[in-house]
């Protein structure tokens, strides 16, 4: 598996994070293989959040892994907090309990990378400074960022923030492409022209900040994924046509779409499925050319000006 360093941190990861937001759906031998798995392939980064499973994905990965010292070493953790039935809190009192919270289930002393889990309106940046400074003092989290945050809000946080941000965890698939939509579209006054994201993509690739795309084989929000599905036919015909070329699966060109973008991203793996996981990983070797990189954007319905 190849690395990256994220964000200006100097924390080398692999190009991949392996989400956990399903693992609660997995036995204790099935948990304890897919990690595994993971790991011999040297993917060693796992991106957790206190909300899934209601804390219960964080439990079982722990128990899958058989958390000790040392393998605690071998891995990177990534939470993130934020997100409460009904609501979003930012505030310092909520943002230490859950830190908390993560530390118990996921048995170990400290979080490589903790995000805030998308953005709070009422948030007080001053509250997260004072959360932050605490939670980096104690020597439990060591580096920070966000998720599906524009620039503004990261500029209004930065203010406060003694910590740089080093991600930003945004929604991004072929089929979820606002953000590169309205970079090929400026000045111009169709739909497509329309900023929903503050040139977010723009705005990480110039301070360091790594983006993660959750969600890469998912179309609208959460609605289901577009590869092998009737209402994506020439976007799967071109897919599949270049994943032959390869030798690989369009699970595989799925991600080296993401992976070829010179943001240096770091796609988060969502499947539990084991073959499918090594399909992805597969992507870290292939570099798709310009030619075809553009013929994967337009398939998927996206127009150039």
């Amino acid at each position: 598996m190849k690395t990256m360093k994220l964000g200006n941190s100097g924390l080398d990861v692999p190009v991949l994070a392996i989400g956990c937001m399903r693992i609660n759906s997995l036995d204790k031998q099935e948990a304890n293989r897919f990690v595994e798995t993971a790991l011999e392939e040297g993917a060693n980064f796992f991106d957790h959040a206190d909300i899934y499973g209601g804390g219960s994905c964080e439990e079982v990965f722990a128990e899958a892994i058989s958390m000790d010292s040392k393998i605690r070493e071998q891995i990177i953790l990534q939470s993130k907090c934020g997100i409460r039935k009904g609501m979003f809190d930012f505030s310092k009192e909520h943002i230490l309990a859950s830190v908390e919270g993560s530390l118990k289930r996921l048995k170990t002393d400290y979080l490589d990378v903790l995000l805030l889990h998308r953005p709070d309106t009422l948030m007080e940046p001053e509250e997260v400074a004072a959360a932050f400074d605490q939670l980096e003092r104690e020597g439990k989290v060591r580096h920070f960022g966000v998720s599906n945050q524009h620039p503004r809000q990261i500029e209004l946080l930065k203010k406060y923030l003694r910590q740089p941000l080093i991600a930003n965890q945004l929604q991004l698939s072929i089929t979820n492409t606002t953000m590169i939509k309205s970079g090929f579209n400026v000045n111009m006054e169709n739909e497509e022209a329309v900023d929903r994201d503050g040139y977010i993509l723009d705005y990480c690739r110039l301070h360091d900040i790594t983006i993660q795309p959750w969600s890469p084989f998912q179309y609208g929000f959460f609605e289901g994924v577009f590869l092998d599905n009737d209402r994506f036919p020439e976007l799967n015909v071109k897919i599949d046509e270049i994943a032959a070329h390869y030798g690989v699966s369009n699970t595989t060109i799925t991600i080296a779409w993401l992976l070829r973008h010179p943001a240096h991203m770091q796609p988060v793996t969502g499947t539990m499925n084991i073959e499918r996981l090594k399909d992805c990983f597969k992507a870290s070797e292939i570099t798709l050319s310009r030619e075809e990189w553009y013929e994967i954007y337009r398939a998927a319905g996206n127009k150039l000006p």
